[in-house]
């Protein structure tokens, strides 16, 4: 396939990108610095600002599908840049014609008991709630869109770094948790899984979680 990955060179953007590669996809990594990503006869790195709608549109064109690992952690305003962003994107891969978005979500959105999201437990930390709350009125307006095939995919409530495995679970709407209460899942496996759904689609306008 021909995949335009938003985000390449971010935490999650990074490990999709080395998996999408090495299952032999050609990749148009759209990053705000592509000096930083290493060639490979399969890249093509771009120098891309999400912001910038009819640029990032023209961008896109030609692509098979889009993968958006968009993320506003580096900045000031986290929510408030990051459902800028967002919205930028979606109007973008409109005008483009790519009728394809897969995105990364949030686990902060994900259920913990009916009716009741991560983000709205006690205790959630402070220092994630723009970045979850931006991420859940993401999925929202994922939900409302009439037009493209979209597919969300959150990650457990930890993901770090870690070994592909291969071996993991895939849930809906609930949080996954482990047999000793913990949720998480790795860089490598969350990507696997996405590239998995990219390859295969199983969730179409919907989303879906992943974790061990």
């Amino acid at each position: 396939m021909n995949i335009a990955l938003i985000g390449a060179s971010g935490f999650i953007g990074s490990g999709m990108l080395a998996e999408a590669l090495a299952r032999g996809h050609r990749v148009t990594a759209l990053v705000g610095r592509p000096e930083r990503l290493s060639a490979h006869p399969q890249l093509i790195a771009l120098k891309s600002d999400a912001l910038d709608t009819a640029t990032l549109a023209g961008q896109l064109q030609g692509h098979d599908l889009v993968i958006s690992a968009f993320s506003g952690h580096a900045q000031a305003d986290v929510q408030g840049y990051y459902l800028r962003g967002f919205q930028s994107i979606l109007q973008a891969v409109r005008q483009s014609g790519v009728g394809r978005l897969l995105v990364v979500g949030g686990a902060g959105s994900l259920e913990v008991a009916p009716g009741v999201q991560v983000l709205d437990t006690p205790g959630f930390p402070e220092a994630y709630r723009a970045s979850a709350e931006g991420a859940r009125q993401a999925l929202n307006l994922l939900r409302a869109e009439s037009t493209l095939d979209w597919t969300l995919l959150s990650p457990s409530a930890m993901i770090v770094p870690g070994e592909k495995t291969g071996r993991f679970r895939l849930g809906g709407d609930q949080l996954l948790v482990d047999a000793q209460g913990d949720s998480r899942i790795s860089v490598p496996d969350y990507a696997v899984a996405m590239l998995d759904e990219a390859e295969r689609p199983a969730h179409s306008r919907r989303r879906f979680t992943v974790g061990y």
